[in-house]
């Protein structure tokens, strides 16, 4: 099987700067197959290209490399690393981008709370791997200072889609930066308070509430004043507002035929409570 590289930005599609990083790629390899998990991350928004890279990646062959690209620091002093866990390979910005698939991949990843807004975490010892990209003669020359996606992560990436060992491109670290990865808790009443951390293309709001935080399925759910009795199984189940656990174990709330989004107004970061009857 070719090797395959997959790509995570937020350059869109109206510019060339995906196909040049492409281009780059099969010059050096034309073997590898390349797989845009998306380039419609919002404009420097490193969250929500964490969140959706971690849904993402774990659907896709062993030994893949994933090259995630959301760098408003391009040109800076931050770092360039590659991170190696026990099934992928990933290439990115030393920015928080690879923080959700470190906090789940963490033993006790569940139990973190995270509240600094930037802080370097260590990485977990058993499987897993790093190193910050220091090596240039893998690299495209002259690099551009704003575009290290093609000059530097393009060519990285190809190379370990050729079987170069990651320590060949730079130094082992021991810790990254890692973004604050929201987690429910529960209030004097014991409900369980979540947060919307993601809204989807269908205004779906998907919650940082999982299907192994919820011990029953008679619960309320109340988020903007409204009331969401039970959960839901389906999308078509009943015209109204739903609270559904969706293809990866998120609970969220969706609304039949419409945009939760649109209709409640709640944006990432927004709470939302869960009663158990």
């Amino acid at each position: 099987m070719n090797p395959v590289i997959t790509l995570t930005t937020d350059f869109g599609f109206n510019d060339a700067y995906v196909a040049t990083m492409k281009g780059v790629i099969l010059s050096i390899n034309p073997r590898v197959t390349i797989v845009d998990i998306t380039h419609s991350i919002e404009a420097q928004n490193i969250t929500q290209a964490a969140f959706i890279l971690n849904i993402a990646y774990r659907y896709f062959p062993e030994k893949s490399t994933h090259m995630a690209i959301v760098d408003p620091g391009v040109g800076s002093e931050r770092r360039g690393v590659i991170l190696k866990t026990p099934s992928s390979l990933f290439v990115a910005p030393d920015n928080g981008i690879l923080s959700y698939v470190i906090d789940e991949l963490s033993p006790n990843g569940k139990h973190l709370n995270q509240h600094s807004e930037n802080h370097e975490k260590v990485i977990p010892k058993k499987g897993f791997e790093a190193v910050v990209i220091t090596e240039p003669r893998f690299w495209r020359q002259p690099v551009c200072p704003t575009f290290h996606g093609r000059d530097i992560f393009a060519p990285v990436a190809a190379g370990l889609s050729l079987g170069i060992s990651i320590y060949e491109f730079g130094e082992r670290i021991t810790s990254l930066h890692m973004l604050p990865t929201p987690k429910p808790s529960f209030d004097p009443q014991n409900n369980l308070i979540g947060h919307i951390i993601h809204i989807d293309n269908f205004g779906n709001l998907i919650t940082d509430i999982r299907n192994t935080d919820l011990s029953q399925e008679n619960i309320i759910v109340e988020a903007a004043g409204q009331y969401i009795q039970g959960i839901s199984r389906y999308y078509e189940e009943g015209k109204r507002l739903l609270a559904i656990l969706n293809s990866n174990g998120y609970l969220e709330i969706s609304l039949t035929n419409g945009s939760a989004y649109d209709l409640l107004g709640l944006d990432v970061g927004d709470e939302v409570k869960v009663t158990f009857a």
